[in-house]
């Protein structure tokens, strides 16, 4: 089975292609040629998945599934949220990024947060949802290199590494993204 993964995102592609039985050949976004960035435009996590799968069902043709994920921390009322890539301004840097999170924090007792990975399939003229959550807390630095976006200062509950400290198939099996794609594969085993 072919799948398009509307991402050109490589540790994204890396992080799922790994997790997919090897049945499931993985396309990127540069692999069909589609090299416009999709919008989204959506205000939730889930409308911005739905986004990206529609787009590439309609103008491809492909069966597809995309992502989206955010980054909510409780006493921020759940920002950045749908903004979690852009929170530090349209650079998309992710070091910008967390250095504005930490800042925000800087006075803040509670630092409770989770990433939230919504999968929207598109498969066989339907549509299906897929939802992963990581419930963790924010760190007060930076720890470790692995991992990209915010895994340098997400430290995952019951754990008392960062997800930048431990290998990606360990946080595979507890992150966000990890949840999300199981559920997906367990749906596309049965198809």
């Amino acid at each position: 089975m072919q799948l398009v993964f509307a991402s050109n995102n490589k540790n994204k592609i890396q992080e799922i292609q790994q997790l997919l039985p090897s049945s499931i050949k993985i396309l990127s976004l540069e692999d069909i040629g589609c090299f416009e960035d999709i919008p989204e435009t959506s205000t939730t996590i889930e409308g911005n998945a739905i986004l990206k799968a529609n787009y590439v069902t309609k103008k491809f043709g492909y069966n597809c599934f995309a992502d989206d994920t955010g980054l909510e921390v409780e006493v921020l009322n759940g920002e950045p949220g749908v903004y979690s890539a852009r929170y530090a301004g349209e650079q998309k840097n992710a070091e910008d990024n967390m250095n504005k999170l930490l800042f925000e924090l800087n006075d803040k007792s509670n630092r409770n947060a989770h990433f939230k990975t919504v999968i929207a399939l598109n498969i066989n003229g339907e549509q299906h949802l897929f939802e992963g959550i990581a419930k963790g807390t924010i760190t007060f630095e930076k720890k470790g290199v692995d991992g990209f976006g915010y895994d340098p200062i997400f430290q995952p509950q019951g754990h008392s590494s960062t997800f930048a400290q431990i290998s990606m198939i360990e946080k595979a099996k507890i992150s966000h993204r990890g949840i999300a794609t199981r559920s997906l594969i367990d749906f596309l085993s049965k198809e």
